[in-house]
């Protein structure tokens, strides 16, 4: 008989700053203890700077815009997508030394072990990231 997967952990959030604090702290909590230490910080700073990229990009700015979290363990990784109803892709900027913004998604590149930007099938996009249970980083 195959393994049966956990089921995913999913959440929606209002496309606003506040959400994103909040968005760390399920994340954290969602974690198996043993795994809080190791994964807990780098999860948390993958679902600021996605969480925090999809309400500034992608959200549509709409009273009741949500966007999306979910989180689940598969082949030796926690996987985090983050979904909005935006249609842009997002990619890798190379900001300026005297730029304020635009280098989320370096952050994000340099801390995943993966990661990659998918259209969702109706309407929006996901960026999913993925870390190591063993790398922690």
């Amino acid at each position: 008989m195959p393994e049966i997967p956990l089921v995913p952990a999913h959440w929606r959030f209002p496309a606003h700053p506040a959400s994103v604090r909040r968005a760390r702290h399920v994340v954290a909590k969602s974690l198996p203890d043993a795994l809080r230490p190791q994964l807990g910080y780098y999860l948390g700073l993958l679902t600021s700077e996605l969480l925090t990229n999809a309400i500034r990009h992608g959200a549509c700015g709409e009273d009741g815009d949500l966007v999306e979290l979910v989180l689940w363990p598969a082949d030796g990784h926690y996987w985090l997508a983050v979904s909005d109803t935006g249609t842009g892709k997002p990619e890798l900027a190379h900001p300026g030394a005297d730029s304020e913004s635009g280098r989320g998604l370096i952050l994000v590149e340099s801390l995943a072990t993966a990661w990659t930007v998918r259209p969702r099938p109706t309407r929006g996009t996901s960026v999913i990231a993925g870390l190591s249970f063993h790398q922690g980083g």
